[in-house]
């Protein structure tokens, strides 16, 4: 077993164990993949003060996230076809994110169902919605949520129209996999994952496949979601969900200031700067040069959190020096996931908590909430 370091000792190792679609599916921007780039490498750009003879005892980074303690300002991000990168896979994912401290959110476009996360966790999780024109089916997942005693719900605005992911097409994407040559030769060298796959009966979308009318299964479910993914939603339809819910509302994918402010005034409780890790409209900024305009114009009234381009504690705590007071995590945790399963998923936790908590100290903090953008080198941050 390699000795795993860093976010990218997972990543080179879940791309050995993961079926290559699966593995691509994650890994992978739109278009030109210039954004999804971009939201990595503007991080790298942002450079730190170091400090020096300050007492470094008696660290935290504890925080609150929509009112929640965590241990660290990050959540796991929604990730559709989780369990696709390793059987169960959002089940272990939830488990390891319990393990450590911090919240999980499972998506629309998951593998294990709602009921199945409920039923393997104790900690209160997260769900994320994605806006579909079956109204009826929309108002029984978010009924099934509060079932499942969620704590909060998170709707996508990004994705009304889906961009497109090249390797998607040309690997053929499916859940589960076509059985063609090419998938059949690559499944051949996947022992783990496909040992993992048999057993397990969760192989489609648990949120979606018996729970919504006329989706009974794959072939059914894909021309499905073509039609229901809803290009016509509107804030109007932020407030229907606001009221269907009733509980914490985060909407995710706000990258402009107007919407920011939209947002306010819709009532929600949390915001998250994000560009769907540059699979939506590529050729758009990352999410770190976003967020410092969007905090100078809302961060006042709501909760800023960002998405996008995190590898590292590093990239957290830069994140929060630029004022967003949470973030989501999504390739990271699937990296960790496809690398090692549920420890994986710890692993790289722990990783980012051990990089954030050692790289505070460096810059002369003892304590999160205290650290603002003074630990920055002037010059080298994006500015509202």
């Amino acid at each position: 077993m390699p000795v795993i370091t860093n976010i990218e000792d997972l990543r080179v190792l879940a791309e050995k164990r993961v079926p290559r679609m699966f593995y691509d599916y994650a890994d992978s921007g739109s278009w030109t993949e210039g954004t999804y780039r971009a939201n990595s490498d503007d991080f790298q750009k942002i450079k730190l003060r170091q400090r020096v003879a300050v007492n470094m005892e008696n660290r935290t980074t504890a925080t609150k996230m929509v009112g929640q303690d965590v241990k660290m300002p990050v959540c796991i991000a929604p990730v559709g076809l989780t369990g696709m990168q390793s059987a169960d896979g959002e089940i272990k994912a939830a488990k390891a994110a319990e393990r450590f401290g911090i919240p999980f959110t499972l998506s629309t476009m998951s593998i294990c169902s709602i009921e199945d996360i409920a039923a393997n966790t104790t900690a209160p999780f997260w769900f994320q919605l994605y806006m579909m024109r079956d109204r009826e089916a929309m108002a029984r997942m978010i009924q099934r949520c509060k079932v499942a005693k969620c704590s909060a719900l998170v709707l996508t605005l990004d994705l009304q129209v889906i961009g497109q992911r090249h390797k998607d097409l040309k690997n053929g994407l499916t859940a589960p996999p076509r059985p063609t040559i090419a998938n059949i030769i690559n499944l051949m060298t996947k022992p783990r994952w496909c040992l993992g796959m048999a057993g397990t009966k969760r192989h489609s979308f648990g949120n979606l496949v018996g729970h919504v009318k006329a989706v009974t299964n794959m072939k059914s479910l894909a021309s499905w979601t073509n039609e229901q993914f809803d290009p016509t939603l509107s804030w109007e339809d932020v407030a229907w969900v606001k009221q269907q819910w009733g509980g914490k509302l985060i909407l995710k994918g706000i990258m402009d200031v107007e919407d920011a402010k939209l947002a306010v005034q819709s009532g929600a409780d949390a915001i998250v700067v994000s560009n769907h890790g540059g699979r939506q409209l590529d050729g758009a900024p990352s999410s770190i040069e976003a967020l410092p305009a969007i905090v100078a114009a809302v961060g006042d009234r709501i909760e800023v959190w960002m998405d996008g381009g995190i590898r590292s504690g590093q990239d957290v705590l830069k994140a929060w020096a630029l004022g967003a007071r949470g973030t989501m995590i999504g390739r990271a945790m699937v990296y960790g996931l496809g690398a090692m399963g549920e420890e994986g998923v710890l692993k790289a936790l722990q990783i980012i908590h051990k990089e954030l908590d050692i790289t505070m100290a460096f810059c002369g903090h003892t304590n999160i909430q205290n650290v603002d953008k003074s630990i920055l080198l002037p010059g080298t941050y994006p500015t509202a």
